[in-house]
């Protein structure tokens, strides 16, 4: 019998598609970790969800296997992984302490993950390679997580006081984030199987070795350079090029 293969939308990828179920895998296994009170496991599970979410991406570009299919798979465990998940943990977690401002809080942020990465879908094949419209919902899911784990370093006596009204603050300020018109660099131009300069490479090797040296700390650090990264951004560098672009063309128009 000759082999037949499968029309292309009866058909699935196989390494792609596993990574991002190992990515829904750890969402399930931090949601577990959550309900049991054990929040620093549930935060690095969110981290390594982050990993292979990226992971399944990339193998998908390099290997030529993207598909329909992969996309929608990929934006439910996202959903599950970084919009239930968190908003789980950061309710358990300290948010319970505000009765129904809490409890809005939490289903406030997987109501605008999910949004934001509805918005995403439809706007993937149109928008920009260089930059996010609006905070990308694994990022918002990891500043939460890298929290947990900052906060071993915070004195116990601020955890239900200084901890717990900034950690409401940020829900609602990374909800807001990811269903804004915010920029955010996307780094999708930077690809480690490009050529760089050497400066590059010296830079990230610093940038490793900091974090590995303090990564509760400086992971934390860094996300929350990324959230302040994107009103910067929009406000400073786009504003410069959006008056520059009006300056030449009053020019080209007078000339």
């Amino acid at each position: 019998m000759e082999d037949r293969k499968l029309p292309r939308h009866k058909s699935v990828y196989l390494l792609p598609n596993l990574l991002t179920t190992a990515s829904l895998f750890l969402g399930f296994l931090g949601l577990t970790w959550a309900i049991k009170g054990d929040y620093a496991s549930c935060a690095l599970c969110i981290l390594g969800s982050c990993v292979f979410d990226g992971l399944d991406g990339k193998v998908a570009r390099i290997t030529r296997t993207t598909s329909e299919f992969g996309v929608q798979l990929d934006s439910l465990a996202d959903l599950v992984a970084f919009g239930v998940v968190p908003a789980v943990m950061s309710y358990l977690w300290l948010l319970n302490d505000f009765g129904r401002l809490g409890l809005m809080a939490a289903f406030l942020f997987m109501a605008c993950g999910a949004l934001r990465l509805a918005r995403f879908n439809v706007q993937a094949a149109t928008g920009s390679k260089r930059h996010f419209v609006g905070l990308p919902i694994p990022a918002a899911a990891c500043t939460l997580a890298t929290l947990v784990l900052f906060t071993d370093f915070v004195p116990q006596e601020y955890m239900h006081s200084v901890i717990s009204v900034g950690t409401l603050v940020l829900v609602y300020v990374l909800s807001f984030f990811m269903v804004s018109t915010v920029r955010f660099y996307s780094f999708k131009e930077i690809s480690a199987f490009k050529a760089h300069p050497f400066s590059w490479m010296v830079t990230a090797i610093l940038i490793f070795s900091l974090v590995a040296s303090k990564p509760k700390v400086l992971g934390f650090i860094i996300f929350l350079g990324y959230l302040i990264s994107g009103p910067v951004y929009t406000l400073v560098l786009l504003s410069r090029s959006n008056k520059r672009l009006y300056r030449d063309n009053s020019e080209e128009e007078l000339g």
